[in-house]
């Protein structure tokens, strides 16, 4: 265990022995802080691999998506702003494609990690950055990105038990170290009608942070007029389940020995996204299967042009276009949502 592990253990248990049990979102709301402050966990040499580096493909699309959206609203001004934006490779890959219609709008990104934005900062070095979404720019339309965002944001776990739905909280003993159970607090009402009655043992998730985050980033929209679009693993209807899993050395791995040096993730609910959106008027387009997302936009034909003009990388731009649309690969786990101002256009990619 590295010092910045044991630094984060020690917090934690200190915590736990002086208040009791912690709730998992908390739990992961301290690991992952840690985590993504600490070092560059993408990339083969890191923990996981997002789909902007997987391919350039990936972030083309996205490119060609926004930029559809701008050529057919023409707005005067607009900012492009992406939340938690990975070392930048998406961003430089969509800006590069938006040059190509002439568009160049100014560039945000959302981050907190210094290590992060340096690497950001090496790929688009025009970028501002923001540590939250208040001081993102009030003049103009947003063209908002948020690539594998939510599902880092911690998530309150409810447990179904003989006494009723109770929250999962984290505590700790020099036996078992940290470990999740059933809490003190009754969460009845936190649980949707259809999931009262679920077998003892179940897992219901929800994530405030999720919520808050949208509904700031929907109000800005319905005041600004701009689009969002997210891509995540996720589900599209409320369900059951503990989605929690942690990742390292592109292994998963147990989510509580060593909080701080796995990536803590959970399942995003995009039906909850889809309800903040609503809620302030904007039109939501989604969610949709990444692969037949990108599909849609044109990632096979791209594909086949790549291969054209570099026949060596062939098999490897196969691999990788594979990975990125195959359902038993990205392309069906991964979903993709739009959410849009009133009187903007209908966004392509979503049609049947």
């Amino acid at each position: 265990m590295s010092s910045d592990s044991e630094e984060v253990s020690v917090r934690l248990r200190q915590k736990i022995e002086a208040s009791g049990p912690i709730s998992v979102a908390e739990y992961m709301r301290v690991a992952n802080t840690a985590y993504y402050g600490r070092a560059d966990p993408l990339g083969v040499e890191g923990d996981f691999i997002t789909a902007p580096e997987i391919s350039q493909m990936f972030g083309e699309m996205v490119g060609i998506w926004l930029s559809d959206l701008w050529l057919r609203h023409r707005p005067a001004r607009c900012h492009y702003v992406e939340l938690g934006p990975g070392r930048g490779t998406l961003a430089a890959d969509a800006l590069r494609t938006m040059q190509r219609f002439g568009w160049t709008p100014s560039v945000h990104f959302v981050e907190n990690s210094p290590a992060l934005r340096a690497k950001q900062l090496q790929a688009v070095p025009e970028a501002m950055f923001h540590d939250t979404l208040e001081s993102l720019p009030t003049d103009a339309p947003l063209f908002l990105v948020a690539n594998e965002f939510f599902d880092a944001l911690p998530v309150r776990q409810m447990v179904s038990t003989q006494a009723g739905w109770r929250e999962r909280v984290v505590v700790w003993n020099k036996e078992a170290g940290f470990a999740a159970m059933p809490g003190a607090t009754a969460t009845d009402d936190l649980i949707p009608e259809q999931f009262r009655s679920a077998a003892m043992g179940s897992i219901y998730e929800i994530c405030p942070d999720a919520s808050s985050i949208m509904q700031q980033l929907s109000a800005r929209l319905a005041k600004q007029g701009g689009v969002m679009l997210i891509i995540d693993y996720g589900y599209t209807q409320p369900a059951l389940g503990n989605t929690l899993q942690a990742v390292q050395g592109h292994t998963y791995a147990d989510p509580f020995p060593n909080p701080g040096q796995v990536d803590l993730t959970a399942h995003v609910d995009f039906s909850e996204l889809s309800k903040c959106a609503k809620k302030y008027g904007l039109l939501v387009a989604g969610p949709k299967d990444q692969g037949a997302w990108l599909s849609g936009l044109g990632i096979d034909q791209r594909a086949q042009h790549l291969v054209a003009s570099n026949p060596g990388r062939a098999a490897e731009i196969a691999a990788a276009h594979n990975r990125l649309v195959a359902p038993d690969a990205m392309g069906a786990l991964f979903k993709v949502l739009a959410a849009y101002a009133q009187g903007w256009p209908q966004p392509q990619g979503f049609g049947l």
